[in-house]
């Protein structure tokens, strides 16, 4: 990861960008945003990693959500290895969206 000198000297680029993203109103804004934020592809990347989340959550194999969805086995194999994790921000977000 690169270095970075942060205009705002008391906190982190990350921190920032966390803060920005808790503005977010609507799924509008958040379209918005992430448009001028990210390039296509990786919010493409992002979209990818999302969908796989509820079919890993309903245990779903990685063969079949492969097939339903096109996205990588291997992408799918991470998205599960952070679901399993105690605090996967996939889990606390899927279950504020149920």
């Amino acid at each position: 990861m690169k270095s970075q000198k942060p205009i705002n000297k008391a906190k982190h680029p990350e921190d920032l960008l966390y803060q920005a993203f808790s503005k977010i109103k609507t799924a509008e804004d958040a379209k918005r945003f992430l448009k001028d934020l990210c390039s296509p592809a990786e919010i493409q990347a992002m979209a990818d990693r999302w969908l796989v989340v509820e079919p890993l959550i309903e245990g779903k194999s990685y063969r079949k959500i492969h097939d339903e969805t096109g996205v990588s086995i291997t992408t799918i194999g991470r998205i599960a290895r952070v679901l399993a994790e105690e605090d996967s921000g996939y889990q606390l977000i899927f279950s504020r969206l149920k």
